[in-house]
């Protein structure tokens, strides 16, 4: 399967860079299976399509401030210049470390995305505001780096203080203090993601309640996103891609809600990875590196929420195995030629 079947032409202008004012005051496209038809509607609008037996299924991860920077030790930073604000330039030393997740049993090593990678060998130490420093002590298969925090720090204590929201490199500007919370849906609990899953952005707990009255249950699923929800697929052949491993967990509770309902309303792709992964090996916890692409047999989602996304990537891949290719492909037109909003902090498609 090629891969380039999966793209469609995207004017920048329609890339939402800062969130709506309003959560839930998106754009809907409401996009029928059955019929292979599709509805423009608001997102406030989403609690008339549950109902009695119907459980949502949220992924209550919380992102953590996972972009940090710092300097080569022993080199000075000068400061940041002009020219470009959100993206350095690197000239004086200074590094960029984009956290992905906690490896081993300390606590104290982190898989990470260095830039500038070429410059940073293993045994490279890298020093960060207030005293913390970290150490190259790996190198990954793709692209990253295991880094080592010396001391004895509560690191996620230091990384609020001291981190940046990592916004994707889309948004075109620098984060902001009101990120921290727009950023992040209004049921995050577990943190450990370092990008949202966006289509719960929308929530409110109004709407949530909205959700319940019409005899939904809802249940939270933990996800952790990671590199192998956001990194580009690097071949041109859909079926020799690989996605990296990300961890799970569905608390019992959540598993007996979602074997109970009749039908899940998976909020997001990782919504859909999670309980797709449950069904498929039977266990509640783990790592994952589920890639579901057209031809997958689904087993547990019936119906998704999910923001727009960008081309030749796993996630519209998803998408199109969900709703169809043609389909999928026909409603992105659509979205693009009505002027929808599209990626994180964009408008959304509820597919049934």
């Amino acid at each position: 399967m090629d891969l380039a079947r999966f793209d469609y032409q995207l004017p920048e202008v329609l890339i939402a860079q800062e969130p709506p004012a309003d959560r839930a005051g998106a754009r809907m496209l409401v996009l029928d299976r059955a019929h292979t038809r599709w509805e423009d509607r608001q997102f406030r609008d989403f609690p008339e399509f549950l109902r009695a037996g119907d459980c949502l299924v949220l992924n209550d991860s919380r992102v953590f401030p996972a972009r940090l920077f710092g300097h080569r030790a022993g080199v000075h930073a000068l400061p940041i210049g002009k020219k470009n604000p959100k993206r350095r330039e690197y000239l004086s030393g200074e590094v960029e470390v984009f956290l992905l997740r906690p490896v081993g049993s300390g606590g104290r090593d982190w898989e990470a995305l260095v830039r500038p990678g070429r410059k940073m060998p293993v045994g490279e130490r890298i020093a960060f505001d207030g005293g913390l420093e970290a150490e190259i002590v790996a190198r990954g298969e793709f692209g990253e780096r295991t880094i080592r925090f010396s001391g004895e720090r509560d690191l996620y204590a230091e990384f609020e203080k001291i981190g940046h929201v990592p916004l994707p490199p889309y948004i075109k500007r620098r984060d902001e203090p009101a990120d921290r919370e727009r950023y992040q849906t209004v049921f995050a609990r577990e943190k450990g993601s370092v990008a949202a899953p966006t289509a719960g952005l929308h929530f409110t707990p109004e709407i949530i309640a909205q959700c319940r009255g019409r005899g939904a249950e809802v249940a939270c699923v933990t996800l952790h996103v990671g590199l192998g929800t956001f990194q580009p697929l690097h071949t041109e052949q859909v079926e020799q891609a690989t996605l990296h491993a990300e961890q799970y967990q569905i608390t019992a509770e959540n598993a007996a809600k979602l074997r109970a309902a009749e039908r899940l309303v998976a909020v997001g792709t990782t919504a859909v990875r999670t309980i797709e992964t449950a069904r498929s090996t039977g266990a509640l916890h783990g790592e994952t590196d589920i890639f579901i692409y057209p031809g997958f047999e689904f087993r547990g989602a019936g119906a998704m929420l999910t923001n727009f996304h960008l081309p030749r990537t796993s996630l519209l891949l998803l998408v199109c195995a969900f709703a169809g290719t043609e389909l999928t492909l026909a409603a992105y037109r659509h979205a693009v030629e009505d002027r929808y909003r599209f990626y994180s902090y964009g408008d959304c498609m509820l597919i049934l």
